[in-house]
């Protein structure tokens, strides 16, 4: 039995059997650097997926690493009961960069526990356990996130401690409004949260949650200016909106930093999560301090914020500030996206290419009636691997290539990851 097939069966012996796992043959990564890693039988790969959007800057960054020692050798934790320096100084430039007046952050270990955070304050703040929620969201796996989470493949109950109204997100592929141009679809979409705000709640909503771009939804990308719109109607009910921005901070998509500024629109809460740390337990929620001071029990985060999480994130985010990956993010993303472009006039059964930087999604189906193709995109996520690139999936229906690769990527490794990449739909397609 190999390395990888005696770690699997020891996985399925103690592990829950509804924690996915890639690949017909799942593999064990062990080591890295910079964009590739190694997995536990030796094969080297292209890093395409970074973690789910996690390792933010790459493997073995030194400036992360040795922040990380130098906080190991003295010490791993305290608690949020003792000030902490790094935290208050990670908190200071999130504060800044968030783009929220008068802004407070709490950090948490999680984009779950962040949004969980997000949604306390703005039902505590508002009084009303009224929550409009996206179609085909995803927000997280506790309780609270699974319930305005908009994607059945991923809600593994319907109980919830709101009452949710989902509203129309921006998937225009599959909307009942993607025949229109951006604006009349936009419009559409305003004049429906209008009507369901008049029929499906009893007023007084406390907030919208939402991802700039969905994530697990498959990186569908709105229209720039879709949430001006939305958060007009938002305004004239004094609801607020929380922008998720555990996938799309950062940088990510190339043209701002937070992926709301594409909107044109400030947000009254925000969360983060994984590209922060790069790989550390690193999550927090940002918002005004009228509304995060609106809590009136004691709160406490053990493990939030920790000396040894806080000390490796800022080093990494001073990191992407002092290197602008952003600039970067838009750069080799303008590149990717061309190629998978020139890909899709190759191959029929893509019919999407969309994202912003490096958070691209390739769709597949069938072009003459848009049948999701699950077996086409799972089989070319299999061939990827064979041919040593990592890339991740999701979408509605599981028919969504998702390329996420750490915002150091290069050029030459950005043409060699979609080489690779038409090899594999090559591939899949022929068998």
């Amino acid at each position: 039995m190999g390395e990888h097939a005696d770690l699997l069966a020891r996985h399925r012996q103690v592990l829950p059997k509804w924690m996915a796992l890639y690949y017909d043959e799942p593999i064990a990564i062990v080591d890295g650097e910079g964009r590739y890693v190694w997995d536990a039988e030796g094969s080297k790969y292209l890093d395409f997926f970074g973690g789910i959007l996690t390792t933010m800057s790459g493997y073995k960054i030194p400036e992360v690493v040795d922040a990380i020692k130098a906080q190991a050798d003295k010490m791993l934790h305290t608690s949020t009961l003792y000030l902490i320096e790094s935290q208050i100084e990670l908190a200071e430039k999130i504060a800044e960069l968030s783009g929220i007046p008068d802004a407070k952050v709490f950090f948490t270990n999680s984009g779950t526990e962040a949004n969980d955070a997000a949604l306390m304050l703005a039902t505590q703040y508002r009084r009303s356990n009224q929550v409009l929620a996206m179609r085909n969201s995803y927000h997280g796996k506790s309780h609270s996130a699974v319930a305005i989470t908009g994607n059945a493949a991923w809600s593994a109950t319907t109980l919830s401690p709101f009452q949710v109204t989902y509203v129309h997100s921006g998937y225009k592929l599959r909307s009942p409004f993607g025949h229109m141009d951006d604006d009349d679809f936009v419009a559409a979409c305003r004049a429906d949260l209008e009507d369901l705000l008049r029929i499906a709640t009893a007023g007084d909503v406390a907030c919208l949650i939402a991802e700039p771009i969905q994530g697990v939804g498959g990186f569908v990308t709105p229209p720039d200016g879709f949430f001006a719109s939305i958060q007009q109607v938002l305004d004239e009910h004094g609801i607020l909106f929380i922008t998720d921005e555990v996938q799309t901070g950062w940088g990510r998509t190339g043209e701002n930093f937070w992926g709301y500024e594409a909107h044109g629109i400030v947000p009254d809460i925000l969360t983060f999560a994984k590209g922060l740390g790069n790989g550390l337990a690193m999550a927090g929620v940002v918002a005004r301090a009228d509304i995060m001071d609106c809590l009136t029990a004691n709160s406490i985060s053990t493990f939030g914020g920790n000396p040894l999480s806080t000390a490796g994130a800022l080093a990494n985010l001073n990191y992407v500030l002092e290197h602008d990956l952003q600039t970067n993010a838009l750069k080799v993303g303008n590149q990717l996206k061309d190629g998978l472009h020139h890909l899709a006039d190759e191959v029929r059964e893509i019919v999407e290419v969309r994202g912003k930087g490096l958070m691209l999604g390739v769709e597949f189906a069938d072009p003459d009636d848009m049948t999701p193709d699950t077996a086409l995109t799972s089989a070319v996520m299999e061939e990827a691997k064979s041919g040593g690139l990592l890339i991740g999936k999701g979408g509605l229906y599981g028919n969504v290539l998702r390329i996420a690769p750490p915002l150091t990527i290069t050029e030459p490794e950005a043409t060699e990851g979609l080489d690779k990449l038409r090899s594999a739909i090559r591939r899949a397609k022929d068998k």
